[in-house]
């Protein structure tokens, strides 16, 4: 079976991954697309369930040889992707792919399926706001915080290429939007 395509995206801090989590318990025809990394494994993480961790030599060897639908180098030397194998993974189980990447990754997926899949940005309230809850993460450096608020302000403005942008702005109100857009898209006949 081809299942479909749901595709959150948003600045880091934004809610995506919670609002996705919040989605695999609602849905469970839903499965969470595992995408590959070539960051070190943090504290708490496990390959194989939060990313497929590989050395950048590894991800580089799958680049050549093709396997990923969709791959990008957001900073120096720190490769995301989505493996082909993920995908035919989660479709031979009979499942829909849900989803939690950054703007550039999720744009470039809804490039590639088309009308297959729904791409979905959530808007944080503020530049601000998205300062506050990476801080209060501790986990990320005063520099790496500095850099993804910078990424966040060029990616905020990538909102309008997406097919809904649900503003994370009461958590409980971005669930709701969140579950009427999925069960909405779920239940559309597909044209082919």
């Amino acid at each position: 079976m081809q299942g479909k395509l749901i595709i959150f995206s948003a600045p880091s801090g934004a809610g995506k991954t919670t609002i996705v989590h919040h989605l695999l318990k609602v849905f469970p025809e839903l499965e969470f697309s595992v995408s590959a990394c070539s960051r070190s494994i943090r504290k708490g993480e496990v390959n194989g369930v939060d990313y497929y961790y590989l050395s950048i030599e590894e991800f580089k060897q799958k680049i050549d040889n093709n396997e990923f639908v969709e791959w990008e180098e957001v900073y120096t030397d720190n490769f995301y992707g989505t493996l082909k194998t993920e995908i035919e993974r989660i479709w031979k189980k009979g499942k829909h792919i849900i989803f939690d990447m950054d703007v550039v990754g999720g744009l470039h997926l809804k490039k590639v399926f088309g009308d297959l899949a729904m791409a979905i940005f959530v808007m944080p309230p503020s530049i601000q706001h998205l300062e506050m809850r990476l801080k209060s993460r501790e986990t990320e450096t005063p520099e790496s915080i500095a850099r993804r608020i910078g990424k966040a302000a060029n990616e905020l403005q990538t909102a309008e290429l997406f097919d809904k942008i649900i503003l994370n702005d009461k958590l409980e109100n971005a669930f709701a939007e969140a579950e009427k857009t999925v069960s909405d898209f779920l239940s559309e006949k597909q044209c082919l």
